[in-house]
């Protein structure tokens, strides 16, 4: 009986080392179809090497005979996705810089890098760490752009270094972004709920962890996403180095699986000026920032709509200098404290030299739709010298819709625009505005011309359920961090440059799928996550549960096989 138990076990491991490469072959051709788009209009995204952990989990599910999942998996982490820095030295990092640019220069794909070293990072929380002071981070940055030189690279610039400012880690409740909360007057009745003190109280976060994920789900059936939740965070997962062989590990992502995220047609990647100057427009009848229909926000309106307001008109009267002093002259210096002033003498910096490397496009951080208000987050930009760069990255590690980012993204834009023209940011349309009324300030306020607008990008890696709303349980009064490890995630749409919306330069993964935000204890004393009963791992580890259910929900459905031509 034991011979033949072996026998057995031994044969399923032959059998599954045996597939493992058949399994990849087919994945692997259906996560690069745009490579049967010859046209040199179209951009490829790069795909750095994946998490090792990542491969490991691979095969351990291919070895015990879960193909699916398996494939599934596999096609995750070889699509295309942000490579991280931060934490190396300047000269490990010119090092590791380096050799993702010419590697992506080689396969003659644009690599996105994720620039995460900003002093005081993440507030001191799960992914804490970054440069020690500004000399330090002077140095590190002239360190990246040496390493980049005139190669193309689209930067995302220090996620949370904008929405999360030093001035917001003094309190609490200023990491659960409650400035959108401050547009009571104008929200609606089904306006989400910021998680802030109060917040948390009335809307606590304990949800009971099946032991066994769901199974998949059909493919034929329409997916549903949850109601979507305001809930915002600030973990990012711990910076990755590219290089296999250092110590410091490397943050991958994969290539698509899904044929209609494949670049096959014109390429709206035209907008990532000065990158691509002779790309041409999108034909993607998706609707564009700049025309009818606009993106709806998810948050239904209410039928009775509000008396519209009159539209701000500018003060004839001009106070004398002790009642503009009183009052807040807004050409007189905001007094901040020595670590907010720092930082954005850091991003001016960054933005300054990376910019002028000619061929990069850098994207400040603006948070996303759950967080700031369009009137908090522009003045943010402006002083970070968003004039200066490309534009402004959007949802980097959150989970807010593509519908929202896009919505919100609009708003911002048209917010600098008319901002740039001599506006008042505090005049700008929110995104808790109805549309009636947000149609009325954008007819009186912005540039029919996208070209004159800042242009964004979204991160989609891990939004295809939406947020989390955390149901109610025992443990009321804890912090929720519902941006932390939420349980029932999806991937979301495939990284691509043609988005067919105007503003939109690109959807990306700059998260890295299947990597973990922390130990997400929850206002609890831990270990345990409460939520899924676990220890999490470390931020920026590889979290295995995470993602398979990241896998297994995701919106679009991951297509393990290309379909044959013609069908």
């Amino acid at each position: 009986m034991r011979k033949r138990r072996k026998i057995l076990t031994v044969s399923t491991a032959v059998v599954a080392a045996a597939t493992l490469p058949l399994l990849i072959s087919p994945v692997v051709s259906a996560a690069v179809p745009e490579d049967d788009d010859e046209s040199s209009r179209v951009t490829r995204l790069y795909a750095p090497p994946p998490d090792r952990d990542s491969y490991r989990q691979v095969a351990r599910l291919a070895w015990r005979g879960d193909f699916r999942d398996s494939a599934g998996l596999l096609a995750m982490v070889r699509t295309p996705h942000a490579v991280w820095f931060g934490d190396e030295t300047p000269e490990q990092v010119t090092r590791l810089v380096r050799r993702t640019t010419r590697s992506a220069d080689r396969q003659g794909r644009l690599p996105v890098i994720a620039l995460y070293n900003i002093p005081g990072r993440d507030c001191g929380s799960y992914s804490s760490g970054g440069a020690d002071g500004l000399a330090a981070y002077q140095a590190w940055i002239d360190a990246v752009a040496e390493a980049i030189g005139d190669r193309k690279v689209l930067i995302v610039l220090e996620p949370d270094s904008l929405a999360l400012l030093p001035s917001d880690c003094a309190d609490a409740s200023n990491a659960e972004e409650t400035a959108v909360e401050s547009q009571q007057p104008e929200q609606t009745a089904v306006e989400e709920q910021q998680p802030d003190q109060t917040a948390v109280e009335e809307r606590p976060a304990v949800e009971a962890s099946p032991t066994e994920l769901p199974p998949l789900p059909d493919p034929d059936a329409s997916t549903a996403p949850p109601a979507a939740s305001t809930a915002s965070g600030t973990g990012q997962g711990a910076a990755q180095s590219t290089d296999p062989q250092s110590t410091d590990p490397q943050s991958t992502e994969p290539q698509s699986t899904d044929p209609q995220s494949t670049d096959s047609g014109p390429d709206a990647s035209g907008l990532l000026m000065p990158m691509f100057p002779g790309a041409q427009e999108a034909a993607d009848p998706e609707p564009s920032a700049s025309r009818s229909p606009d993106p709806e926000p998810s948050a239904e309106q209410p039928s009775t709509l509000p008396e519209l307001p009159p539209l701000p008109t500018p003060d004839p009267v001009t106070p004398d200098s002790e009642e503009a002093s009183e009052a807040g002259d807004p050409d007189t210096p905001v007094v901040e404290d020595p670590e907010t002033a720092a930082r954005y003498s850091e991003i001016n910096y960054a933005v300054d030299v990376l910019s002028a490397l000619g061929n990069t496009s850098v994207y400040l951080d603006a948070g996303h739709s759950g967080w700031h208000s369009v009137s908090t987050i522009v003045p943010r930009l402006i002083k970070a010298g968003i004039d200066r760069a490309t534009g402004f990255a959007l949802n980097v590690s959150h989970y807010q819709t593509d519908q929202d980012s896009a919505w919100y993204g609009r708003l911002v834009s048209s917010c600098l625009a008319y901002a740039d023209e001599g506006g008042d940011p505090e005049d700008c349309a929110e995104q808790s505005w109805s549309r009636r009324h947000v149609r009325r300030w954008l007819r009186h306020h912005v540039p029919d011309d996208p070209a004159r607008m800042k242009h964004y990008v979204t991160d989609t890696s891990r939004n295809g359920q939406g947020p989390w709303t955390p149901r109610a349980a025992s443990h009321q009064h804890n912090d929720v961090q519902s941006w932390c490890n939420p349980p029932g995630r999806g991937l979301g749409r495939r990284p691509t440059t043609r988005t067919g919306e105007a503003l939109l330069d690109a959807a990306l993964w700059v998260k890295t799928p299947g990597q973990s935000d922390g130990r997400c204890l929850r206002g609890t004393d831990g270990p345990l996550d409460p939520v899924r009963g676990t220890i999490n791992p470390e931020a920026g580890e590889w979290f295995p549960e995470q993602a398979l259910e990241l896998v297994r929900y995701a919106d679009p459905a991951v297509h393990l096989f290309r379909r044959p031509r013609g069908r």
